[in-house]
């Protein structure tokens, strides 16, 4: 029997020393991010993602023994184990393999076969079920069950309750369940009809006569039909041809014929029609649902990711539009750092006369503050907004210089009515808030982004059918991967970006933001010892992904960790450099004179493997970096198209918004995004979007079709042909 380590690592295609090595860490309270950063040499340079999966499938298996572990002492204590049963239990690879071991011996609810064994009806079930050649007729054989004190009055009445008992047995055999299970899989059909006869046009139209093979059937497509059956608009089931079925029940339950055969066939297409079918659709579709919900917080988290990760805006003062219509549109104009410097609300949309006052009045604005940017909430009216923007910009002049771009404002205003938000801005309307929130989200996406449940980024598909607590656990870990690969200044996070450090929680973070206020900036990363509850342990976790520009130590601007300074003053030594040379961006040939010395002999001199010798030498050469400065800018733009000015063939640059199993949504500066399909998406053939596309991507596009009525836009990736 295989270790978990040895399942891990053949799983994972791993080193099984790595593994092991993982599972310690692990066990010993380092998280994700500090294990994949800066344990390198004990895990092969394991990516986060991979060691997150590492740590779901170590928690499922140390589940499944615990289980295994459970079951057997059930069935012991019932004087009812056997070496075969042990042994088929040990090598159960599932939680439902499992299951369907224990479930002949597990505390059943009073059935119909409970009620025959009270009978004293199970010897003739036996003796029928035994189908041994002399067995007798079954009528026969019943005649001497009939017991009117015991509620048995004819033979008829004996032969029904021990049908009803091998029909139980039948259904709790562990392999007839096995081998069904694997029958649904391969054959099985999911079947969705409208539910009323003469169904409305609704979004679930593709389902009033949908047929897939289970095998085959897509996850949106099954999450698709689970919600239209829970709005009462759909039926489902789960369909299999009946004769299949018994005869794969039929090849591990009966024997040679006697005369007990037909009766124990009958018994069986019982156990089957009562028992096993319904059971097993249940199983099928809930199996499906898990499958579906974890591809849709896969991807989910796929394009949280980008999101979260895309470069920041930074440097510049920036306005914030939260569009609406009879409220008005909320303005917010913050600078370079995020401070508010004014706020006001206009109506663009009440009239030509208030377009043109809003016009002249965030003319004033934009003058007064030098705003270089617009951020513009993509919800309600935010097309007329846009509109308004463009004339305001003309207005303006080219050499003005402002620009916009439209932001993803999904969990805005969760976040403006939340109590953090009331603590941030007390002074300032709900609304007003939101404004705020959006010029952030321009400025620096990842800062902003963190204050607001990531179930509220609008990336995924239904994320609200999702296992709430399986998909919280997906998006924070996302969320934690991000803020620490980017790193964190300690000296202007707020306390919910620094609660995603790792090593630190919401308590401790506060504990942060209050230290600093108490005590000033902190000038290194020594200091952070001397805040409450903050103790070594979390000090060896946070330190790296902590960030002091003001440090008169160069390094705690970098992402090397305290334990490795040593070796990072050793490796500038052995090439010539000095502290000074970092500071002056100096280092243009570290690398160079690493490889002249030896790689291998330099990280021995330095007391460190090799992968953390070239993540050293990396952060040395670009301290304070910011990954995200290497990703592609976003889109930027100064005026606006309309639906109606949209016609086939007609190239446009656009930004993805979302990542979904059949496509891909991108704003092509446009109210409505427009769809790729994933067909549209490249000439090679892909399995999903997700191989091509990130949120976030700029991207050239075609116009394929336009619909203005539906607001429907059809758009390819692949030139047409002239």
């Amino acid at each position: 029997m295989q270790t978990i380590p040895e399942i891990l690592a053949e799983e994972l295609g791993q080193r099984q020393d790595h593994v092991e090595n993982v599972i310690t860490l692990l066990d010993e309270g380092n998280t994700v991010p500090f294990i994949a950063r800066y344990r390198k040499e004990m895990h092969g340079a394991m990516d986060d993602q991979t060691i997150r999966n590492l740590a779901d499938r170590l928690a499922y298996l140390r589940n499944l023994e615990a289980r295994r572990q459970e079951v057997k002492n059930s069935i012991e204590n019932q004087g009812k184990m056997t070496e075969e049963l042990s042994k088929a239990i040990d090598e159960a690879k599932t939680l439902a393999e499992v299951e369907d071991l224990y479930r002949p011996y597990k505390q059943k609810r009073r059935t119909r076969a409970t009620i025959a064994r009270e009978k004293g009806l199970a010897p003739l079930a036996e003796l029928l079920y035994a189908q041994e050649p002399d067995c007798p007729a079954p009528e026969e054989a019943a005649k001497a069950y009939v017991d009117p004190e015991k509620g048995v009055n004819s033979a008829e009445e004996a032969l029904a309750g021990a049908s009803d008992i091998i029909a139980e047995t039948i259904s709790d055999d562990a392999e007839v369940r096995k081998a069904l299970r694997e029958l649904y899989l391969e054959w099985a059909d999911v079947v969705s009809v409208a539910a009323k006869k003469d169904p409305e046009d609704t979004v679930y139209r593709n389902y009033y006569a949908f047929s897939s093979p289970v095998n085959k059937i897509q996850g949106h497509q099954v999450l698709a039909v689970n919600r239209g059956e829970r709005e009462e608009v759909l039926k489902v089931s789960v369909v299999i041809n009946r004769d299949v079925a018994l005869g794969a029940i039929h090849r591990r339950v009966v024997r040679k014929k006697c005369a007990s055969t037909e009766f124990v066939e009958n018994a069986a297409a019982d156990a089957y029609d009562r028992l096993i079918a319904p059971s097993m659709e249940r199983e099928i579709r809930a199996t499906l649902t898990e499958t579906a919900s974890e591809g849709a917080i896969g991807q989910f988290a796929l394009n949280l990711k980008p999101l979260l990760m895309q470069p920041p805006v930074k440097g510049f003062v920036t306005m914030g539009l939260d569009p609406g219509y009879r409220m008005g549109c909320k303005v917010a104009v913050v600078d370079a750092t995020g401070k508010v410097l004014d706020t006001t609300v206009v109506y663009p949309t009440h009239g030509e006369r208030q377009k043109q006052e809003c016009i002249a009045k965030l003319t004033a604005l934009i003058r007064k503050d030098a705003v270089k940017h617009i951020a513009i909430g993509n919800g309600t009216a935010s097309r007329e907004t846009e509109q308004m923007t463009v004339e305001l910009i003309a207005g303006l002049g080219r050499d003005a210089g402002v620009s916009y771009a439209i932001v993803n404002e999904a969990g805005a205003s969760v976040y403006s009515a939340s109590p953090l938000a009331a603590q941030e801005f007390p002074e300032f309307d709900v609304n007003l808030r939101s404004a705020v929130s959006i010029a952030r989200r321009l400025q620096d996406p990842l800062a902003e982004l963190v204050k607001i449940d990531p179930k509220s980024i609008g990336v995924g598909q239904y994320q609200h059918d999702m296992p709430e607590k399986r998909l919280t656990e997906a998006l924070d870990g996302v969320v934690e991967d991000c803020v620490n690969a980017v790193g964190v200044d300690l000296n202007t996070a707020s306390a919910p970006l620094l609660a995603r450090v790792s090593g630190l929680n919401a308590g401790v973070a506060n504990n942060v933001v209050k230290y600093r206020e108490e005590n000033g900036s902190f000038r290194s990363r020594k200091q952070l010892l001397k805040v409450p509850k903050l103790g070594a342990k979390a000090y060896e976790q946070c330190a790296g992904f902590l960030r002091v520009p003001e440090s008169d130590e160069i390094l705690d601007n970098t992402a090397v960790h305290p334990e490795s300074y040593a070796a990072a003053e050793k490796l500038l030594s052995i090439c010539g450099y000095t502290e000074q040379d970092v500071r002056e961006g100096k280092l243009a040939q570290l690398k160079e004179r690493i490889r002249a010395y030896g790689e291998q002999r330099a990280a021995e001199a330095c007391g460190v493997g090799v992968p953390t010798l070239r993540d050293v030498a990396a952060e040395l050469m670009k301290p304070g970096r910011d990954p995200r400065d290497e990703l592609p800018a976003p889109l930027l733009r100064t005026d606006v198209l309309e639906i109606k000015d949209l016609k086939p063939g007609m190239e446009l640059k656009g930004t993805v918004r979302n990542v979904i199993d059949f496509g891909a949504f991108v704003d092509i500066g446009v109210h409505q995004d427009g769809l790729v399909h994933i067909s549209q998406i490249c000439d090679k053939f892909i399995r999903h979007p997700s191989e091509v596309l990130s949120v976030g991507d700029v991207v050239t596009v075609w116009v394929k079709e336009v619909d203005e009525k539906k607001k429907r836009i059809s758009l390819t990736m692949k030139k047409p042909k002239k």
